[in-house]
């Protein structure tokens, strides 16, 4: 009898310890939940696309924009180029910041190879009338290390790029011919880089020669790779010196840089900003699948068929940021 009712008894306990240990394993899950969410990178929306509402989204990311010498890095967009990001929507948040629009000269043919011809456009365009233009590269060109990555050993920016203190890095979203899409990453790693940068990026890594990378295009995974790699290079200089904002409109297949683009299928999707430029790319990316408007289907073909999603992919991989993120709707 008495040993009956010793083994009821540890029966009872094993149970209860049972039931202890996974109440204390659910516990555990719970708070790795909780603690998974509360850090989770957040993503500012507002639907209304104007200068209110991209200070009020500036002002929502909690980050001020400080220092002697503010770079607002943008897109000057190239010459017969309607889609760029206007002056009139950006003037007030430039002017508050106190910043200098940034840009580089591109490596493709076109009115924007060289400062003078560069500036031209960027005063045809209105940028001149709204704030100074620096094109970063017209005093010479420095490199920056690439830690960690498998096709380039540095990034190669304009020499000016190095006399700012902070980044305010300012992106139209939309699609790109070689990229799939354009966004705060594209904007920071071949939008920064020099001439001779955009070549070695565009090229994996095998050529800095401007007159020669067009024939030397590796596949698209491994431009994508590369162009992640350079924004590793940008991430790791200017650490959290920086913010992102990302304006999606206007929202062609192609980018700012092609002269006659194609026109826009779907309809504006709202301002986006993070200080997390992989969760920022995803949220647009995101609303751009979860749009309703049928047009939409353009551009989803443009970043498929280019592998764009594998830059946000090998990003997360290199540290830059995060996939997951919480998105926060302003009013």
């Amino acid at each position: 009898m008495k040993k009956k009712i010793f083994t009821v008894m540890l029966a009872s306990v094993m149970l209860l310890a049972g039931t202890s240990c996974g109440n204390a394993q659910k516990k555990s899950q719970m708070d790795k939940e909780v603690t998974t969410e509360a850090t989770l990178p957040k993503v500012y929306f507002i639907k209304e696309i104007s200068p209110e509402s991209l200070m009020k989204i500036y002002e929502a990311l909690g980050r001020k924009a400080e220092g002697e010498h503010v770079a607002v890095k943008l897109s000057t967009g190239e010459a017969g180029n309607p889609n760029y990001l206007q002056p009139a929507l950006i003037k007030d948040l430039v002017q508050t910041v106190k910043g200098t629009i940034v840009e580089g000269n591109t490596a493709y043919g076109g009115k924007r190879t060289n400062v003078a011809d560069h500036m031209e456009v960027a005063k045809e365009h209105g940028f001149t009338a709204i704030a100074d233009v620096d094109i970063m590269d017209a005093e010479g060109q420095v490199e920056l290390p690439v830690n960690g990555g498998k096709h380039l050993k540095v990034d190669i920016v304009g020499k000016d790029f190095l006399n700012y203190d902070f980044m305010v890095v300012l992106s139209h979203f939309k699609g790109h011919p070689m990229a799939g899409f354009g966004g705060a990453l594209k904007n920071i790693s071949i939008g920064i880089a020099s001439p001779e940068g955009k070549a070695y990026i565009h090229s994996g890594g095998k050529t800095r020669d401007v007159t020669e990378v067009w024939n030397m295009v590796p596949a698209d995974t491994i431009f994508q790779e590369s162009m992640a790699e350079a924004s590793k290079a940008i991430i790791d200089h200017i650490g959290n010196r920086v913010l992102y904002i990302n304006v999606a409109n206007n929202l062609s297949v192609d980018c700012d840089c092609v002269a006659t683009p194609a026109d826009p299928q779907m309809s504006d999707l709202g301002i986006f900003a993070s200080l997390d430029p992989v969760a920022l790319d995803r949220a647009c990316i995101d609303a751009v699948r979860n749009s309703t408007d049928h047009g939409k289907i353009h551009l989803i073909e443009r970043i498929d068929s280019k592998h764009g999603m594998h830059n946000l992919e090998y990003a997360e991989q290199l540290g830059l940021g995060s996939q997951k993120y919480e998105l926060i709707t302003l009013k």
